[in-house]
């Protein structure tokens, strides 16, 4: 009966892994807003809800001070940076075809550029013809198109509009799930505690107890000091690029920021993109950018880190590596996001339970 229901554990968690994922941030969400709201409790003594408020309000008002004054700054450094990127990825491809390369294994057909565009836009001339002499050829037949075709363009832009409404309200939705749940744990953290314990058999209850109070702890000073981290990787990244010159410094620290929260592989394609919206500039620029990256990088990986989430985490780098790399091919972005703090929690069951099977042995040595 075990064995089968662990089975049907497992097969039950695989299916519904998305919804599972979305539960896991929402709970990492209200750990946050836990954590934050008892450092606020050591400086001022207010109960635990009017701290909770006044960390909510706080944090609404800083995302509603950033859209405000640079909500215009963000929409067009991010439509700069969008453009950029895309006119690179477009000159790496002209290069790796030039160099014989096929392209097409990394979908990059589908990037043309504006002078590309607008040379396929124009109609060809027989070499020796004048430019300016364009005659309509007589006898042209303009053929409308049929109702088939009408039919068929039709319901293709239907259904990409369809899918763009339900990708922008699946994203929308999500985030409001993450938030509800998030203040909700972080409200009244002790209820679902007791519910969580309260599942466990009544003599393993202690056990339990202690266990997801170490889980709880870790998870804390892991979220502070990776909260830390990434408001330092933001500043570092935006004020190093504005001192360059790159246009969209600020876009590209809150995405250096962001990536952080992902270890090692958030590192480096943070770098890229940064490398890559560089080249605009010209060869000086991005090398410099390219400077700043691995500055930044030994920043978060040689000081923050080991300064900062020493207490919080000890995990090999090797294997948070392969955890993410595994859990990112099997579950996709969710899995590659929350590798980490998943990762944190299998660590802690593992010395809890290899502490407590050494007790015994240790008892009866004495």
């Amino acid at each position: 009966m075990a064995v089968v229901l662990f089975a049907a554990l497992l097969l039950l968690a695989w299916k519904f892994a998305a919804t599972l994922f979305l539960i896991f941030a929402g709970v990492l969400l209200g750990v946050a807003l836990n954590a934050i709201t008892g450092l606020l409790g050591r400086v001022i003594p207010l109960p635990h809800a009017l701290r909770l408020t006044i960390v909510c309000l706080a944090l609404a008002a800083v995302l509603a001070g950033v859209m405000v004054l640079g909500g215009t700054t963000i929409a067009q450094q991010t439509a700069v940076l969008s453009n950029t990127i895309k006119s690179q990825l477009v000159t790496v491809k002209s290069f790796l075809e030039k160099n014989g390369v096929d392209t097409s294994y990394f979908n990059l057909s589908g990037l043309n550029s504006p002078s590309e565009s607008s040379k396929t836009s124009e109609p060809s001339r027989l070499p020796g013809t004048a430019k300016t002499e364009e005659t309509p050829a007589p006898n042209v037949q303009h053929n409308l198109p049929s109702a088939g075709t009408l039919a068929s363009s039709g319901s293709a832009i239907v259904s990409q509009t369809l899918k763009l409404v339900l990708g922008t309200v699946s994203a929308v939705g999500n985030f409001f799930i993450v938030l509800f749940l998030g203040l909700c744990f972080a409200a009244q953290p002790a209820v679902y505690r007791k519910g969580l314990l309260s599942m466990t058999p009544a003599k393993h209850r202690a056990t339990a107890a202690i266990l997801v109070d170490r889980i709880g702890d870790t998870l804390e000073r892991w979220l502070i000091a990776q909260m830390v981290t990434m408001a330092a990787v933001f500043l570092v990244t935006w004020i190093g690029l504005e001192i360059i010159g790159i246009q969209s410094s600020f876009i590209l620290g809150i995405q250096a920021g962001l990536l952080a929260f992902i270890p090692t592989i958030g590192a480096l394609l943070g770098g890229l993109i940064v490398v890559l919206a560089s080249l605009a500039s010209g060869w000086v620029a991005a090398a410099s950018a390219f400077v700043l990256f691995l500055g930044v990088h030994a920043l978060e990986s040689y000081v923050l880190t080991p300064i900062i989430q020493r207490q919080a985490l000890d995990i090999p780098p090797a294997t948070l590596f392969a955890f993410q790399i595994l859990l990112g091919i099997v579950f996709g972005v969710w899995g590659l996001a929350l590798a980490l703090p998943l990762l944190a929690i299998g660590k802690v069951v593992i010395d809890f339970l290899r502490a407590d099977g050494e007790e015994p042995s240790v008892k009866a040595a004495s």
